[in-house]
């Protein structure tokens, strides 16, 4: 019927070359590298059919024979990227370590594709390559004596811890690059601000916290303190 939207379909059920027809010019693997470079380069607002096309050497319109949709062509990107989680070829049998890793690899890999933490979501967390991450996942946890949906949940959070660390740190990271003075001299200026706003008493809790300032913030332990935490809630210290 004229006017009918399509039918609503996950890319990964449509085979990649027809049965029949000329082999493809292009594998999805090839198209989704392209997009993860421009990404990577430029930030994933850089990401366009248009663009992605003009470096394939194609037309546009011959790349959404390929990749239906933007979404789909995210899809690709962040299952090529899921690739590099190298998993190991079985867990070690300790929940809390198996997983502590599977996170401190997956923060290595936002960094390296900083664009990632904006697209970790369950909408594009059901690609070949995030599914049996989220399998391995499930396998390191089977000691815990849980039930599956409570492990998916510790999953999903532990996810939820480094995808909002890599955030606020690419985040930090371009507001310092955009800075029109060096990052020290906001650094200065704005505890000059914190300073002079203690000093009137209002906030004696907060002078405290700062009294007990032993120095620049370690990150990494941070990032760990946070970690285990989310695991004790779920399995005990």
């Amino acid at each position: 019927m004229a006017g009918r939207p399509a039918e609503p379909e996950v890319i990964w059920s449509r085979p990649e070359r027809a049965a029949r027809g000329p082999r493809p010019a292009y594998t999805r693997a090839e198209i989704a590298a392209v997009a993860v470079r421009i990404a990577d380069a430029d930030g994933l607002d850089a990401v366009s059919m248009r663009r992605v096309a003009g470096e394939l050497g194609c037309g546009t319109m011959s790349l959404y024979n390929y990749v239906p949709r933007k979404e789909d062509l995210y899809e690709l990107m962040v299952d090529l990227v899921a690739e590099e989680h190298e998993l190991p070829e079985r867990p070690t049998g300790d929940w809390r370590a198996d997983l502590t890793a599977l996170a401190h690899r997956s923060r290595a890999m936002m960094r390296r594709h900083p664009w990632m933490s904006r697209l970790m979501s369950s909408a594009y967390g059901f690609s070949p390559n995030t599914i049996k991450f989220l399998e391995f996942s499930l396998w390191c946890l089977d000691p815990l004596d849980l039930p599956y949906g409570r492990k998916v949940e510790l999953v999903a959070m532990v996810n939820g811890v480094v995808t909002t660390y890599v955030a606020n740190e690419i985040q930090t990271a371009e507001r310092t690059r955009s800075l029109p003075w060096p990052a020290e001299r906001e650094h200065e200026i704005r505890t000059a601000y914190l300073e002079k706003e203690i000093a009137t008493g209002r906030y004696p809790r907060l002078a405290a916290a700062l009294a007990e300032d032993s120095g620049p913030v370690d990150m990494e332990a941070v990032f760990d303190r946070a970690l285990s935490r989310v695991l004790d809630s779920f399995g005990g210290g």
